[in-house]
């Protein structure tokens, strides 16, 4: 697994207690949220890139 690195992130706090009930929902840490959350979108844009590419 690679290393992580860490950073601070300024957040609205409706956005983070959002972000931790649905971290809580999913069993995950909030930071887990987070990470995942930024992954699903980095492959959505993916996928949308090289349909755009298909066309």
């Amino acid at each position: 697994m690679a290393e992580k690195k860490a950073f601070i992130l300024r957040i609205n706090p409706e956005v983070l207690k959002e972000i931790e009930t649905w971290a809580a929902d999913e069993f995950r840490s909030t930071n887990g949220q987070v990470e995942y959350l930024l992954q699903q979108a980095l492959l959505a844009r993916k996928k949308s890139k090289s349909k755009k590419k298909g066309e």
